[in-house]
């Protein structure tokens, strides 16, 4: 995703094996998919790496220094487009759980609302 105009996501590694059965899409990926990904992205550096014996993942490296890790074991080629595209749309920030439902610094001075009707 854009952020003031600029793509977030720098660096997407495209991790595989070789050999292995669960990379089986992921190598189909790289054939079918993946130059196009790259001539639709043209901002964005993808490297693929062999790394034999693992499960293939693909690695997003954003430009606030943060990283996210995406398990494609045993996915199809459609799949992994979309993970990687979900990759390359997201700002690469950390997850925060919000504690309640509504967070604000000024709460409401009528009270907070329910679904309650007491008459």
């Amino acid at each position: 995703m854009a952020l003031r105009g600029v793509w977030q996501l720098q660096k997407l590694v495209v991790n595989y094996c070789d050999w292995g059965g669960s990379s089986r899409g992921i190598r189909a990926f790289m054939e079918a998919h993946l130059p196009a990904f790259k001539e639709k992205n043209p901002h964005l550096e993808v490297v693929t790496e062999l790394v034999r014996g693992q499960h293939p993942n693909l690695k997003g490296i954003y430009k606030n220094h943060n990283e996210r890790v995406v398990c494609v074991r045993n996915l199809p080629p459609e799949e992994i487009l979309l993970q990687a595209t979900r990759l390359r749309n997201s700002l690469g920030r950390k997850v925060v759980k919000l504690r309640t439902r509504h967070v604000t610094k000024r709460p409401s001075v009528q009270g907070t609302w329910t679904t309650d009707l007491k008459m």
